[in-house]
């Protein structure tokens, strides 16, 4: 049976969003009464990069809409469960007819699977609504079991969100931190052979945290990150037992890590991709002569401020 696939400004109103400066706004904790969610252009926290008191003389944008980056993460999109403001270019998707949670989360993948043909020279504010979807959502998707994601709630560990102040981190040797040595290559035949399982198998994919599959066979001890070395040095969290791929990386702690302090190091060292490209890799030797900046305490890395501040994020919660 062929898809058939129609324009998305058939299936959505497509208008940009407030276009305000955050700067120009008064922030807030996420818990306060009158807080909303102020969506940008980073690609992470889905879409939200602050929360912000509500104008009086300005309704912000309805929940269940989706939001998508027309420049800078360009094709960043993201369903809005709540109602929230954006700042510039940021497009606000409205559909045309009453759609479920799961359709909008349907085409918000559609639409971020198109990130590809975009940078930061090529901008998406004249094209995103020429970019074609499937009319229908797939029986296939729509027949998926998702109680597990509409079991997803936004609430925090902790009560309070931590806000970031930087001006008093400090300066570390990766290699202090972290043991850095190469995985164990193993084929996708060999895997296969071995059968269907409960261990991942990590590659150099930038997505699905860096898992193609998972089978009955490992050759590399979970609690570690996992950085691609063959592309743009994305990082991962690993908890379980893994196999692995040409070209990964591992950074064994030399600490006491935990999930919540490993997610605050994934961010911090996938902020670092931009020193690296197709001739440039994120290679063992390159890894032991960085420095990340960190939060600090008596000249020592803050794992307690890492863990907490994780844990006060939205959907924390989800990761116990």
């Amino acid at each position: 049976m062929i898809m058939e696939l129609i324009s998305l400004y058939k299936l959505f109103d497509i208008k940009y969003g407030n276009s305000f400066e955050l700067i120009n706004l008064e922030q807030c904790d996420k818990i306060e009464k009158d807080a909303i969610n102020f969506v940008s252009r980073t690609e992470k926290n889905n879409g939200i990069s602050a929360f912000v008191k509500r104008l009086n003389e300005i309704e912000p944008n309805k929940a269940n809409t989706i939001t998508v980056a027309v420049s800078g993460s360009v094709l960043s999109t993201f369903l809005q469960s709540q109602p929230y403001y954006t700042g510039f270019h940021i497009m606000v998707l409205s559909p045309i007819t009453e759609m479920t949670q799961l359709e909008l989360l349907f085409y918000a993948m559609c639409i971020r699977v198109n990130k590809y043909k975009y940078n930061y020279g090529r901008q998406a504010n004249k094209t995103l609504k020429d970019i074609l979807v499937p009319k229908k959502i797939p029986i296939a998707f729509s027949s998926v079991d998702y109680k597990s994601l509409n079991t997803l709630k936004s609430e925090s560990i902790n009560d309070k969100y931590i806000a970031v102040n930087t001006n008093n981190w400090k300066l570390f040797d990766l290699k202090n931190l972290f043991t850095i040595k190469g995985s164990k290559t193993t084929s996708l035949l060999e895997l296969e052979e071995c059968g269907k399982g409960i261990y991942p198998y990590v590659t150099t994919q930038a997505t699905k945290n860096g898992v193609d599959g998972f089978f009955n066979f490992y050759t590399e001890e979970g609690n570690v990150l996992a950085i691609d070395s063959a592309v743009l040095g994305y990082c991962s969290f690993q908890p379980l037992n893994f196999s692995a791929s040409d070209h990964v990386e591992k950074l064994i702690p030399k600490f006491n890590m935990n999930k919540f302090i490993a997610l605050f190091f994934v961010t911090i060292l996938n902020l670092e991709q931009y020193r690296y490209n197709y001739g440039r890799k994120s290679s063992q030797t390159r890894l032991r002569q960085i420095c990340i900046k960190l939060p600090s305490k008596n000249n020592h890395p803050d794992f307690e401020f890492m863990e907490n501040y994780i844990k006060s994020l939205p959907y924390s919660k989800n990761l116990l």
